[in-house]
């Protein structure tokens, strides 16, 4: 018997505002069509004036603690993945601390976009293998809709974002190799290609502030995106990183129940999905209702699957991500 980390708990939020593919028409020269035809989604959610990444964030997180039934003074951490952070510092974790009254446990955030969730899910594994930590909230959570370029110059990207959370419950347990728990991780980075996909100011590497006039009228505070590059590298990183941990795990990919992959785009899913030979019916997908909300995707889907009832004792579920950075990662986890 060994130190298991196990899910035992997920929660998602989403905020009440539905933002279609026809809204967009009139903010944009852009169409339902084009939208779909390029990237599966039809609706997203924004918030509205009032509501922050880590009231989002609360929501999720006391759906995953009352599903695990837990309550916050159970948490020995907590873990939050955010590319959207509600402040320059301190990170969401510690308005989501507040909202939570947590005590004095540590939170902390992580940032590795897209991937984040999955990099988070590895550092509370190692957390609690080690004896660190017993139980962890572990989060992602994106407010991408304040701080996208609205107008025709934007739309490659800003139809794409959405805003959301997703939270699990992780604590540790003895088991075996037949028992629920996380099996293998692989998480991996790229950094040469940070610039393919980022938002470059404002930040502390521009001198002798960190944002201009001259930066806001070239646009480099919204985000940027080499779509084709970017599309070309998901397709050949995630079926690595998925294969390898599959390795790892001893799993075959016929024994998986459910392969949940970060909702950045249907149309590069299609295509890894088409490449590995997997079954449709094993990929769920959300993206047509919550565009990419990066790291707070994985977590939303797999709650979905969850309360949906796609998910029953012993399923074998592989969560694979890639993103900015470049970075991309695959957890297997049996349920």
């Amino acid at each position: 018997m060994t130190l298991r980390s196990v899910i035992v708990g997920t929660g998602m939020s989403v905020p009440d505002r539905v933002v279609t593919n026809r809204d967009l028409e009139a903010r944009m020269d852009t169409s339902d069509e084009w939208i779909q035809q390029r990237s599966g989604i039809r609706e997203r959610r924004h918030i509205a004036e009032g509501e922050t990444p880590s009231g989002l964030a609360e929501v999720a997180a006391r759906r995953a603690l009352e599903a695990a039934g837990c309550g916050v003074e159970d948490l020995d951490g907590i873990v939050l993945a955010t590319l959207s952070p509600e402040a320059d510092f301190p990170g969401t974790s510690f308005f989501l601390h507040e909202r939570l009254g947590a005590d004095t446990i540590p939170c902390f955030d992580l940032r590795a976009q897209c991937s984040g969730f999955l990099y988070s899910l590895s550092v509370a594994d190692g957390m609690i293998r080690s004896g660190q930590m017993r139980r962890l909230l572990v989060l992602g959570c994106e407010v991408h809709s304040t701080g996208l370029d609205m107008s025709t110059e934007g739309r490659d990207v800003a139809v794409l974002f959405g805003d959301g959370a997703g939270a699990v419950v992780v604590e540790g347990a003895e088991g075996g190799a037949d028992d629920a728990g996380i099996l293998a991780v692989r998480i991996h980075a790229e950094g040469r290609h940070a610039r393919r996909l980022w938002i470059e100011a404002p930040g502390s590497g521009h001198y002798p502030v960190r944002v201009t006039p001259e930066i806001l009228a070239e646009g480099r505070h919204w985000p940027h995106m080499e779509g084709r590059y970017v599309f070309k590298h998901a397709v050949t990183r995630m079926p690595e990183v998925l294969g390898e941990t599959l390795d790892t795990a001893g799993i075959k990919a016929d024994d998986v129940d459910l392969f949940l992959f970060h909702q950045a785009n249907l149309r590069i899913n299609e295509a890894v999905i088409q490449a590995l030979g997997i079954p449709h019916v094993k990929c769920p997908s959300n993206i047509q209702r919550y565009g990419n909300c990066s790291a707070a995707s994985i977590p939303m889907l797999l709650d979905e699957a969850q309360r949906g009832g796609h998910l029953e004792p012993g399923n074998i579920v592989a969560m694979t991500a890639f993103g900015s950075g470049f970075t991309w990662g695959s957890v297997v986890v049996r349920w």
